[in-house]
């Protein structure tokens, strides 16, 4: 699969819709209890061998800075989060015991477990759980706008904390189940090794930076069930051949394989494929408003460029026939997700060239789009030939930083792939915020042109006030409006060794790190 962009940070959730509604509590509150964590099991093993296809980061282990999808068992196995997600994504009770929101969805009150420490040995209190969660609102963290609705944290007494909200947010406890909730020991603020509560300790002089990060059983950790190795080895492969290399010589006990090829081999070597489809591989038509190029704010003309490409043919020949083709944005996992969408634009050139005489383009006109070389050449030939065929000349631009030049407001169309995130509301910020001027807010990273409509804001305002059909909605109008032009949904693969089993995580590259678990085989 082509290289998953960072996501760029957007204050998206924060400036939505309604005001602040903040509460001068300053009483303890009951609040409901969540289940307790569920998928622990006894399975236990000395050693797991995880491939991994990128590192941390720059900043390493610090929890403020941390990001996810890739990256996301390395912050598992030091850090708990304020609340666990299940693969499906139901949530339970994790460092926060329960939690309710008040009547307006903007101020919400979590209990908090008061029998955890640090492995530096300092309790797991509210105070350190506001730290946390006001240093990942603040901090620089690729996802540091999951936060950005959160006005203020406070603690309403040593095991209750209260999250008051600038506008509701639908998605914001799952967040506080990935890197946004994140706890690590204040003393440790300013340390580069990580002080969690979570299941492992880094072993910093066994582990080699940007190499290898190696892990222990932390004898201290109070959810045991969740613990299932004695050792945890993370090797770093940023590039797919010496990955697939150390797959076939079973170095590996379990790994992402992000290669285009050996499939078969690696299989053939013993190990499981555990397939899903989190990404959409396609073109993002953002000039809706025709600013750099005026053909593409004629409805039209994106519906021609939907209707050139010969979407089956693309994913046999640019992707060996792993994954379905579609026409939508939206993951099939999600509430917003309608089968029926994905055969909208079948392919008719035909039908293409009719709507750019419709539009006033009989001849055709020039579409620049952005090249990059590890985008396979074959994906910019297709789309230029595709294209062609229905009069539209494309003129590439080599971009060597191509995601810097892909999320700025200059190319009309681009072509990336691009994640179907776990819920719909996570696409709206993604991929369709037009941001907010007056607040000095940007766009989605996706959207940077600022592209919205009044229906669309409709639309978004229902959705925030719990209208289940909401996402649905949005959907079908952007279908219909050919914002996105997508080819089709990549089949991805976890692999695992005779010895290793994973529950994929819905939403996500890698399955949660407890859920990687020893078979005894």
């Amino acid at each position: 699969m082509f290289r998953t962009a960072a996501v760029i940070a957007c204050a998206a959730a924060g400036v939505l819709a309604l005001a602040a509604c903040s509460s001068g509590a300053d009483a303890a509150v009951e609040v409901p209890a969540m289940p307790a964590a569920s998928g622990g099991s006894d399975a236990h093993a000395a050693l797991l061998r995880l491939g991994m296809v990128d590192a941390p980061g720059e900043a390493g282990f610090v929890a403020s800075q941390m990001a996810f999808a890739t990256k996301s068992v390395y912050g598992q196995a030091v850090y708990d989060t304020l609340v666990r997600a299940t693969a499906a994504n139901k949530l339970e009770a994790g460092l926060a015991t329960g939690w309710e929101y008040d009547e307006t969805s903007t101020v919400l009150t979590m209990r908090l477990r008061t029998d955890v420490r640090f492995s530096d040995g300092a309790p797991f209190t509210a105070d350190a759980a506001v730290q946390n969660l006001l240093r990942f609102r603040d901090g620089g963290s690729q996802n540091a706008y999951w936060l950005a609705s959160v006005a203020d944290v406070v603690a309403l007494d040593e095991s209750t904390i209260q999250l008051t909200l600038s506008s509701p947010d639908p998605v914001l406890l799952l967040q506080l189940s990935r890197s946004a909730g994140y706890m690590e020991s204040p003393a440790s603020f300013e340390d580069p090794a990580p002080v969690g509560t979570g299941p492992y300790l880094l072993d910093a002089e066994a582990s080699v930076a940007d190499e290898t990060y190696v892990y222990v059983a932390n004898p201290e950790y109070w959810a045991p069930e969740f613990q299932h190795y004695d050792r945890i080895e993370m090797s770093v492969f940023e590039e797919p051949e010496p990955l697939m290399a150390a797959f076939l010589e079973n170095r590996l006990d379990a790994g992402l394989y992000n290669g285009y090829y050996g499939f078969e081999q690696i299989e053939g070597a013993g190990y499981t494929a555990n397939d899903f489809m989190l990404d959409w591989t396609g073109l993002l038509l953002y000039d809706r408003a025709g600013e750099v190029n005026p053909a593409l704010a004629d409805v039209n003309v994106r519906r021609a460029i939907n209707f050139a490409f010969d979407r089956e043919g693309m994913l046999a020949t640019l992707n060996g026939g792993r994954g379905e083709v579609t026409t939508q944005i939206f993951g099939i996992h999600t509430d917003g997700y309608n089968g029926a969408l994905d055969t909208v634009y079948d392919y008719n050139p035909e039908k293409a060239r009719d709507l750019l005489v419709k539009a006033g383009y009989p001849e055709g006109f020039e579409l620049e789009m952005p090249s990059v070389s590890w985008i396979p050449a074959a994906v910019f030939e297709s789309m230029a030939a595709q294209l062609a065929d229905i009069g539209i000349t494309v003129v590439y631009t080599d971009e060597p930083d191509y995601i810097a030049a892909i999320t700025q407001p200059r190319y009309a169309a681009v072509s990336f792939q691009l994640e179907q995130p776990a819920t719909p509301w996570e696409t709206y910020v993604n991929a369709l915020f037009p941001g907010v001027a007056e607040a000095g807010v940007g766009p989605a990273p996706w959207n940077p042109f600022g592209s919205t409509d009044p229906f669309i804001e409709r639309i978004v305002a229902k959705f925030q006030a719990g209208d289940p059909g909401a996402a649905k909605e949005l959907n079908n109008y952007m279908v219909d409006q050919a914002w996105f032009a997508p080819f089709y949904r990549n089949l991805s693969v976890f692999y695992t060794g005779g010895s290793t089993a994973a529950t994929l995580q819905v939403g996500n590259a890698y399955p949660a790190l407890w859920n990687i678990v020893p078979t005894g085989a």
